[in-house]
């Protein structure tokens, strides 16, 4: 669940999400079918194989994706940086937690103008202890849009 709706674009197929979650391929099989069948996920064929994404049209989609952001710990992240880093114009992850990978370090970038970089070394502490995760933050740094999520944007 935190693969596909913590990002609506991440999308997985039945190898890679194996080799991801070491699982086997039965295993990640028989919850893809239940998550499909259930209209969670959709399957969308690419050349010789089904890749699975989140169904966003699916009427619990948008409680789905809240639960799984409150269980990451997007929205305590979110609420502590717009709190005092000052003219935040976008806050966006990139990495594994963009691509729905529950890692344990979460890699944030912070665009804007004025920023406090001295309250990051406090900000990054004070997040880590929240939420249980390490946070690496990155001030004005350019990305590519690819395997992002964007969590504000001004």
């Amino acid at each position: 669940m935190v693969k596909f709706f913590s990002n609506a674009e991440n999308q997985g197929h039945l190898r890679g999400l194996a080799d991801e979650f070491g699982e086997s391929t039965n295993s990640i099989r028989k919850e893809l079918n239940h998550l499909s069948e259930a209209g969670f996920l959709v399957k969308v064929a690419d050349k010789n194989r089904i890749e699975y994404q989140a169904n966003t049209h699916h009427p619990m989609f948008s409680n789905l994706q809240e639960i799984i952001r409150k269980y990451l710990g997007f929205d305590k992240l979110l609420e502590a940086v717009l709190e005092r880093m000052g003219e935040v114009n976008e806050v966006v992850l990139v990495g594994d937690y963009a691509q729905g990978i529950d890692s344990g370090t979460i890699q944030v970038v912070i665009n804007g103008e004025s920023l406090n970089k001295d309250y990051l070394g406090h900000l990054s502490n004070r997040i880590e202890e929240l939420i249980d995760r390490k946070v690496h933050f990155d001030i004005n740094k350019k990305f590519t849009s690819k395997d992002t999520l964007v969590l504000f944007k001004k």
